[in-house]
């Protein structure tokens, strides 16, 4: 997700994700699991654990198969996953941040070099891209579900968000990265649902891009990053156009 571009991008994604289900499921699964592995199975001590099922919420994983992750956790071996960042550009020089959970380092970089130089990309090393970017936490929350603007934004600000912002669908709360679990845990308490949500990178300025060709290049090159199995998210500094 990036910047003022988010919204689309949200819509965009979820008709992905209603194509590839099974794929995505897998990926949030993982993520559970990993969580489990690190910090133990109660979502109320464990923070990570309540993320990612939060995200897997946020893509409509059903709470069966969430509840199957948790209890499987215990019978996979993910010892060996780490979560590894990549960075780099895109066309028109659209700075790129990918976010990968694997368990063999090597496979993955060159999966991902090679995604960046067949789609008009360029794999740079750390640090090329990350100081264009501020780790933030995104809460998104479907303006259709929680019509009373007022009542949303009053307690998105008594959990302590640092931004609150309203576009014709959603409502986008914004996070200093220490207050996201805590702001994350309120708002589940008060019983709102998520869209989208995410602990990472947002770019601190965003670029448009004019040109026809260099947008739907970019859009390969993401669509092709974020099918790769070992990517868990990918971040971006390109303010995308309303289709």
């Amino acid at each position: 997700m990036s910047g003022h571009s988010k919204w689309n991008n949200i819509k965009k994604r979820k008709e992905a994700v209603d194509a590839k289900k099974g794929k995505i499921f897998t990926k949030l699964g993982r993520e559970i699991q990993v969580a489990i592995k690190e910090g133990g199975p109660n979502p109320e001590e464990n923070y990570n654990l309540q993320t990612a099922i939060a995200r897997a919420k946020s893509f409509n994983m059903p709470n069966d198969t969430i509840k199957r992750a948790i209890d499987n956790a215990a019978n996979v071996n993910d010892n060996d996953f780490v979560q590894i960042n990549y960075e780099g550009y895109g066309p028109a020089g659209i700075a790129i941040i990918v976010e990968a959970l694997t368990d063999n380092r090597n496979r993955t970089a060159g999966e991902i070099r090679h995604i960046f130089d067949k789609y008009g990309g360029n794999l740079g090393k750390d640090g090329s891209v990350a100081f264009l970017f501020e780790r933030k936490g995104i809460l998104i929350i479907e303006k259709e579900k929680y019509p009373d603007e007022d009542q949303v934004m009053l307690d998105a600000m008594e959990a302590g968000c640092s931004d609150f912002t309203v576009s014709d669908e959603f409502y986008e709360i914004e996070t200093e990265p220490e207050e996201y679990h805590m702001i994350l845990r309120s708002l589940t308490e008060k019983k709102y649902e998520f869209v989208d949500i995410s602990l990472g990178p947002q770019p601190i300025v965003s670029n448009e891009l004019d040109s026809v060709e260099d947008i739907e290049k970019l859009e390969k090159l993401l669509e092709k990053l974020e099918e790769n199995d070992d990517v868990q998210e990918v971040y971006h500094n390109c303010e995308m156009p309303e289709d």
